[in-house]
């Protein structure tokens, strides 16, 4: 099983679609609780999505470089990996200073940006080691951050408290040592030190990707899927009690915890779409095959639908008030906003699905 799975790409695409539900409500004071994150300890559904995506970006390097491992020289994949890291970084901090284009109001860190670290790590570890390896290599990430976070003194501060943002190591380093605009003031939850566990998501999925195109029977791949997602959340429920759940820290909890939901969704989509052959999927289709084009059109036309910048007035706010005004609860308006939104971005890309043209950055 090799080259592109329906399955995966339906992932992708109800990834990329949450992503954006979450990203653009039709306004921030009235949003349901499921659809925000975890203020710090904890977790809500909006939590499994950005690890979701960096598993399935392990899965896909594995899906794509598994037919060239063995016949294409290493260094023109090395080159690939490079420069498409690089695009998509630059891609960040674009959508970061657009539309105004403000230099001194950079964000080093974000959702791309650490898409491309994730990618960089993860497509060269897939290049030089092997699977068992890899799990080697995640295993003592996690561990060393489990012990980093936990139980190393941090310097002006002592024992690291887990139960508030400004007192652990991955604050005390990105308020030292991040450039730029931090989305928390003082530290970013893609800040430096929770990128190394975000890395150990990336390469569940290489893990998981190395399954599917093995020469094992479907049943055999779909179990060890299966036992690995249990297997990870029973760690992950363990941890918690060291070192919490915790999104924006990217805790050695959630990683495993999330890595475990991951093999779970996986083995559960493949089964469905690829062993049973439902494919009543398709919209989610659409926004899988071009991924990172469908969230970057969200986050650049963002500056037409939620401000003032080209068009004089807050599309979101005057079809808030207006649909508000008829008498339907805020949160529903909101929430019919995102999906309004999505719907506008489906147009796109399902032309671009049509034509077949599948971009990548």
């Amino acid at each position: 099983m090799k080259g592109r799975l329906l399955s995966i790409d339906v992932l992708r695409g109800l990834t990329i679609i949450f992503m954006i539900i979450v990203n653009q409500p039709g306004s921030w004071d009235h949003v349901y609780s499921p659809l925000l994150h975890a203020k710090w300890n904890g977790l809500t559904p909006t939590d499994y999505i950005f690890p979701m995506f960096l598993f399935i970006v392990g899965v896909s390097i594995v899906l794509s470089m598994s037919k060239k491992l063995n016949s294409v020289d290493k260094s023109s994949l090395i080159k690939k990996i490079l420069w498409r890291t690089f695009k998509i970084y630059l891609v960040g901090l674009f959508l970061w200073i657009w539309p105004a284009f403000d230099l001194g109001s950079i964000r080093w860190t974000g959702v791309l940006q650490r898409i491309s670290v994730v990618f960089l790590f993860c497509g060269l570890i897939y290049l030089f080691f092997k699977q068992k390896q890899q799990v080697y290599i995640a295993a003592t990430i996690l561990i060393l951050y489990w012990i980093i976070m936990v139980f190393a003194p941090v310097p002006g501060i002592g024992v690291p408290d887990l139960s508030i943002p400004e007192r652990n190591w991955a604050h005390y380093i990105d308020s030292l040592y991040l450039p730029g605009v931090m989305w928390q003031g003082t530290w970013d939850p893609e800040g430096i030190l929770s990128t190394f566990p975000s890395i150990a998501t990336g390469i569940f999925g290489l893990i998981a990707g190395g399954i599917l195109v093995s020469k094992k029977d479907m049943k055999d791949k779909l179990i060890n899927l299966f036992l690995i997602g249990v297997i990870l959340v029973f760690i992950g429920d363990a941890i918690s009690w060291s070192f919490p759940v915790n999104k924006n820290l990217w805790s050695t909890s959630y990683t495993c915890l999330m890595g475990g939901m991951s093999f779970l969704l996986t083995a559960a989509f493949v089964y469905t779409i690829d062993v049973l052959g439902y494919k009543k999927f398709k919209f989610a289709h659409v926004f899988g095959v071009n991924s990172i084009f469908c969230y970057v059109l969200a986050g650049v036309l963002s500056s037409i639908f939620y401000s003032n910048y080209f068009l004089g007035f807050y599309p979101n706010k005057e079809f808030f008030d207006l649909i508000t005004g008829l008498g339907i609860p805020d949160k529903l308006v909101s929430f019919m906003y995102a999906v309004i939104y999505v719907l506008i971005i489906f147009l796109p890309a399902y032309i671009l699905f049509k034509k077949k043209i599948f971009i990548k950055l």
